[in-house]
């Protein structure tokens, strides 16, 4: 074969085009100078506190950080926000997958915004735990109310956060108070997770469901039903009126099971339909009615102690876990473990007591 003939074969390489680099010299020129003119931690607390709303999003974007260098700008940028903080009501909203949560939230908040109320709307997005990843589709369901002036909506990865809450959504609920909203509503994952971390972190709790799901009944025995504050039976239009008002029957005579809540208040049951917007200024008198309830007997303040302290020990929690498995010596005997059990030479139980004490 002659070298004119070398590469003629059906098997053989051409020679290629050589790529395109994947981001032009003068754009990667324009990301590297806007990195480096990224405010400070002053400047975006000042931004935030004049209700600057791409501030917000950074500045949530800075606490949701993992990075070991973004922890002490976000410590310092929370401590600045905080004596400005806890001037909301926070209202917490679930239901399972196909309820109607993110239609429910969309009119619910226009009816707020239009009252002069300022919304922000921390949507949880579930994260595959496959990949890791998550859509972070909300603010494309809420095409409406993410255009208006006096809403926010931060759509975040649940990760791997019992209850569906994002590891950081505390901290994101004071950085958007900071900023002057005085509505905030945490939608968790609804996949039945324990829902006991957004109710721990909210003052009002609502339970979305479905008529005719076949879930009533069941729903009945969920503990979920007796730690919230309010159910709202969703998609009561069209052929399904009927169904949501059997539901509301059946769930009306469930909770006078539960005994009375600390709040003094009884926890009510309506229907709505969130696309046809029809009950939902009803599920608002229902919310003021609740607040004002609370406030007047001191329930309200001693909801947020009880916050408070349960994110103290959520955080001391969550330190000691990262501080613990960020140990080297906890890495080493992690691989070591690993190994020796996928060789079935000791239990997941031993390997664990082996890891732990190299606290």
């Amino acid at each position: 074969m002659t070298k004119k003939q070398k590469h003629t074969g059906a098997l053989s390489e051409k020679e290629g085009v050589t790529p395109l680099p994947a981001v032009s010299p003068s754009v990667a020129k324009k990301i590297q100078e806007k990195r480096k003119s990224a405010p400070s931690v002053t400047q975006l607390s000042e931004a935030i506190l004049q209700g600057d709303k791409t501030a917000l999003s950074r500045g949530i974007t800075l606490i949701e950080s993992t990075a070991e260098k973004h922890q002490e700008d976000a410590k310092a940028l929370i401590k600045a926000c905080l004596p400005h903080a806890n001037s909301s009501i926070r209202i917490g909203i679930t239901g399972v997958p196909g309820v109607g949560k993110s239609t429910f939230i969309e009119t619910f908040g226009t009816l707020l915004v239009e009252k002069d109320f300022k919304v922000a709307v921390l949507a949880v997005d579930p994260s595959s735990s496959v990949s890791g990843g998550s859509i972070l589709g909300d603010k494309t369901r809420m095409e409406a109310l993410v255009r208006h002036p006096n809403a926010f909506i931060r759509p975040s990865a649940s990760g791997d956060s019992l209850g569906g809450v994002a590891r950081k959504t505390r901290e994101a609920i004071l950085l958007c108070e900071a900023a002057g909203f005085d509505t905030i509503i945490i939608e968790t994952v609804g996949v039945g997770q324990s829902e006991t971390v957004v109710h721990s972190m909210t003052d009002f709790f609502l339970l979305l469901k479905l008529a005719g799901a076949g879930d009533e009944l069941q729903g009945i025995k969920r503990g979920i039903v007796e730690m919230a504050d309010a159910i709202v039976i969703n998609k009561a239009d069209g052929e399904n009126i009927k169904a949501a008002k059997l539901a509301k029957l059946e769930f009306n005579r469930a909770l006078h099971l539960y005994p009375p809540k600390e709040s003094n208040w009884t926890p009510k049951t309506l229907t709505c339909s969130a696309l046809t917007n029809e009950g939902i200024d009803a599920v608002w008198e229902m919310i003021s009615l609740y607040f004002e309830t609370v406030k007047n007997n001191g329930y309200f303040s001693e909801k947020r102690n009880q916050q408070n302290k349960f994110w103290l020990l959520q955080t001391i929690e969550n330190t000691l876990k990262n501080e613990f498995f960020r140990s080297p010596k906890v890495k080493k005997a992690m691989e070591a473990q690993l190994a020796l059990l996928s060789n079935n030479k000791t239990t997941p139980f031993e390997a664990a007591l082996v890891i732990l004490s190299m606290r």
